[in-house]
């Protein structure tokens, strides 16, 4: 086996370079944060569970030294992504980022932009039925609303939760056709969602833009400074074929 590579997982990217090494013969181990109970498992070894930040983080490459750390976890892990930074900083290890890119507006699409879910609840505090995609994890963040709120997720939210929620527990992706009877169904007027990006989730885009419905959509956060960044699978594997090890 080629030289250990550590990939930061949780994302559709991250399983697909996982199988594409695991092909290439190298060593993979894949982490994963553990905060969906039943997650889709790549090929290699995988260990599930943070490292306690940066700090933790650094301790751990030093106890189980790797060839590279390839970060390919949401967009939106922020914490995760500046920890491997200042891990990789620290420890001297090769460290990429593999980001893909965010979603672009297409014509009939009424998109509003917001930096963050605060701004995301007060921008559709007028509406009546409001369709959360945002993740379980940022939920209190709209408790406040009035509207009737569906939620959609993996795994059950925890409160606090709007005052008026429709749980819906189903593992994606999901087609237009789903999403269009969903938002039929609870007659929402409105979607908020995170800028993702990737082909997995954008059939609520081309669900609202049909039923001409605004989607408030929240920036990413910045990436940290000096960290390569590659956008595809395809250009992440490259970068591992010409680490040494």
């Amino acid at each position: 086996m080629i030289g250990r590579v550590l990939v930061l997982g949780g994302t559709g990217e991250a399983r697909r370079l996982a199988t594409a090494l695991v092909a290439d013969g190298v060593d993979v181990l894949t982490s994963l944060a553990g905060r969906v109970a039943d997650p889709v498992l790549p090929p290699g070894e995988v260990r599930i569970g943070g490292f306690g930040g940066a700090d933790g983080l650094v301790a751990w490459l030093r106890a189980h030294p790797v060839r590279a750390v390839v970060d390919a976890t949401h967009p939106f892990a922020e914490v995760m992504t500046a920890s491997a930074a200042r891990a990789a900083d620290v420890t001297g290890v090769p460290l990429l980022r593999l980001h893909r890119p965010g979603w672009t507006a297409q014509p009939g699409d009424d998109w509003r932009w917001v930096g963050s879910l605060e701004e995301a609840a007060d921008a559709v505090a007028g509406f009546d039925s409001v369709f959360l995609t945002t993740g379980r994890q940022g939920l209190a963040a709209f408790a406040g609303l009035t509207a009737h709120c569906v939620v959609r997720s993996v795994d059950p939210p925890e409160p606090p939760l709007p005052a008026r929620t429709t749980v819906v527990l189903e593992r994606g992706p999901f087609t237009v056709e789903e999403e269009l009877s969903l938002m039929r169904e609870h007659r929402v007027d409105v979607v908020v969602t995170k800028d993702s990006g990737g082909h997995l989730t954008e059939a609520k885009l081309t669900a609202a833009r049909e039923l001409r419905l605004p989607v408030v959509l929240v920036r990413r956060p910045p990436l940290p400074p000096g960290v390569p960044t590659v956008a595809t699978v395809e250009e992440a594997l490259s970068w591992v074929r010409a680490q040494p090890g």
